[in-house]
């Protein structure tokens, strides 16, 4: 009697269109017979033959449905679409699909109309109807939805020739903007899983271990561990029980790599956790991510119930003895919860606070038990590296640093949005290749990377190769891949107190040398911007920095003061005018500004002083007024308020 898998994989070789479908409905019919010894090789077969057919006339349009392009409204879209077609009778002829982040989050909502890949731009509700009418029955693209460069003026008809993408390498991004995120068969038909099944079937756990060390993949969450040797550190631990333990706690101001990797892509995260509870002897595994991600959760629920059903989680996966379960732990938003030990302390149920190292997670983590952690972005590397070979991915890169990494790219750039590249590229490439160069024709000033923790770099580190070594050697780091840019507007002074600000509300208080230095240094930050600077604060300010970086106990302490020792060692000369001349080069302090009034601009129509509400301003009608500097209080109302450019502030 034929076993239920050996009629799924029948199903399979008979209706390729749809393949997937019917072995997920075959499924949830009832478990999968163990009796039939060929089921494991079925599967592999299964899984091996299951892509999609290359067809030229298969029409879909997909529809960016990630967290930003949906508050923009795409959800709306994907209905009215849907309408629409039905009204034109093409409601079978072509398919409408939701994804994930396409990336380019600065031109959302996103749609791409396959098979010519025609990308569109800024949809909106009112452009439904002319997309449907002149280029899916008419065969007209709508040009005017079209991506226009703003350096050159020149359209892109597809996704693939907008600079954004061309010049970037998207290899964990693959997927995303490309599948629908809550179909399991979209990612198995895009190679999914047969990365977990070469692992099972053809390799030892040790050799799992042995070819993500080859491909010299560290870990994307911070400091850039070596991921095969941690993974061999778990795997040689002492145990009955062991974890695998996801970190999709992502709190950095402005980054939402992980985010949009789970909404877009979560079954390579789910895979990736797989091949590494296979490599280390773990049969159990926790994602912790933030809950304010609900898209996120949503969409990693729906992913771990469909493996589930198709017997790709849970016990005897596959047929082949090995067992592991995966839960979602949503956290409360905590930004010292990215650290390790803290976020094990969460899932524990107590309040997320770090624990002193040694011993490391590896030997004692969640509940005692060896543990290994990464973040989002590691594991989806994993079943590239497991698929493609270590070699092959060891090839991109530099020397130590090897693959690509996501950024989210932020500030004042002109084109934000997420982006992949290969490790080794430099900053002007990214900023001004991907990122289109600075917005309103401002000259660049320093890039801040690796998220609050990081480093700010200047215009002479532009074309520093992003790697783990050089970041350190610039007083940075790789952080999680947080990416701000910002121009000439920009106060470093102020940034470095920013983020300061940011790391001291979120520290823990359990060690002294973070909870009081963190508030002493912001103190002395704010004391700055506000131009009761003394001349010793520079050098106090450094002092207290090395401190809290070599005696803090977690991650966060030690690398919170990275803003403002790299913004001293490049912009000393802001802090000098700050504290010396009372004044603010990039015109941002509000304490230090000076508001005055061009009298060969002023009109004199008097809208500046009714706007006032210190009436420090005067003058006759028709006549230029001036500002008593004494009265002003430095709200800026006038300088909003004047129609002419009158107001200036030095």
């Amino acid at each position: 009697m034929k076993s239920l898998m050996d009629k799924c994989c029948e199903k399979c070789f008979h209706s390729p269109s749809s393949p997937c479908q019917d072995y997920i409905k075959c499924r949830q019919q009832g478990p999968l017979c163990h009796d039939d010894e060929n089921c494991r090789a079925r599967f592999k077969e299964f899984l091996e033959n299951i892509h999609l057919p290359a067809d030229s006339s298969r029409r879909q349009v997909l529809i960016c449905a990630g967290t930003g392009c949906t508050s923009s409204g795409s959800r709306k879209l994907v209905d009215a679409l849907r309408e629409e077609l039905a009204r034109h009778g093409l409601q079978d002829k072509v398919t409408v699909k939701i994804t994930g982040c396409h990336g380019f989050c600065e031109q959302g909502p996103l749609m791409i109309v396959e098979p010519q890949k025609v990308f569109y731009t800024r949809v909106q509700l009112e452009d439904i109807p002319e997309i449907v009418a002149s280029h899916l029955v008419g065969g007209q693209v709508v040009e005017r939805l079209l991506y226009v460069d703003p350096a050159t003026g020149e359209k892109s008809l597809t996704y693939e020739t907008v600079p954004f993408y061309a010049k970037q390498k998207r290899l964990v991004l693959a997927n995303c903007g490309h599948i629908n995120p809550e179909e399991i068969a979209d990612y198995v038909a895009s190679d999914g899983y047969l990365a977990l099944t070469k692992a099972l079937f053809e390799m030892t756990p040790e050799q799992v271990i042995e070819e993500v060390k080859i491909s010299g993949l560290r870990g994307r969450g911070g400091a850039g561990f070596p991921t095969g040797m941690k993974w061999s550190f778990v795997r040689a631990a002492e145990g009955d029980k062991k974890y695998v333990v996801c970190n999709a706690d992502e709190g950095d101001p402005g980054a939402f790599m992980d985010r949009s990797v789970l909404e877009g892509d979560p079954h390579a995260v789910l895979e990736g956790m797989l091949i590494c509870g296979y490599a280390v002897g773990a049969d159990e595994g926790y994602i912790y991510v933030r809950a304010e991600y609900p898209l996120a959760i949503h969409r990693l629920k729906i992913a771990i119930a469909q493996a589930e059903e198709c017997g790709l989680l849970g016990d005897n996966i596959l047929n082949s003895g090995f067992n592991f379960r995966i839960k979602i732990k949503a956290g409360a938003g905590a930004f010292v919860c990215g650290e390790e030990t803290a976020l094990l302390t969460s899932i524990e149920g107590n309040r997320g606070m770090p624990r002193p190292r040694p011993p490391f997670p590896a030997q004692k983590g969640l509940w005692g038990k060896p543990t290994n952690i990464n973040n989002v972005e590691t594991f989806a590397n994993v079943p590239l590296i497991i698929r493609n070979g270590g070699a092959w991915y060891a090839a991109m890169g530099t020397e130590k640093s090897k693959g690509t990494k996501i950024f989210a790219l932020t500030g004042k750039v002109n084109n934000t949005g997420l982006v992949e590249v290969p490790m080794g590229i430099t900053m002007r490439e990214i900023i001004f290749g991907v990122g289109g160069g600075i917005r309103d024709g401002k000259r660049f000033k320093a890039v801040q990377i690796g998220g609050p923790s990081g480093g700010c770099l200047p215009e002479e580190q532009l074309d520093l190769p992003i790697d783990y070594e050089s970041l350190t050697s610039a007083g940075a780091i790789m952080g999680s891949g947080g990416l701000v840019v910002m121009d000439e507007t920009t106060c470093m002074v102020d940034v470095a107190r920013f983020f300061l600000n940011f790391t001291q509300a979120e520290s823990c208080g359990k060690c002294t040398p973070c909870r009081e230095g963190t508030k002493r240094m912001l103190e002395i930050l704010t004391r700055i911007c506000e131009g009761q600077g003394k001349e010793e604060d520079i050098e106090t300010l450094e002092r207290l920095a090395r401190v809290v970086k070599n005696t803090a106990l977690c991650g966060l302490g030690q690398t919170c003061p990275n803003p403002i020792l790299s913004t001293l060692r490049y912009f000393r000369d802001e802090y000098e005018a700050h504290i010396r001349d009372k004044r603010c080069p990039a015109r941002v302090c509000q304490a230090l500004l000076v508001y005055t009034i061009n009298p060969e601009k002023c009109t004199g129509c008097g809208s500046c002083a009714r706007a006032c509400p210190a009436g420090a301003i005067s003058g006759e009608k028709k006549q230029p007024h001036v500002i008593d500097i004494s009265r002003c209080i430095k709200c800026g109302n006038c300088m909003q308020k004047c129609k002419f450019g009158a107001v200036e502030k030095a």
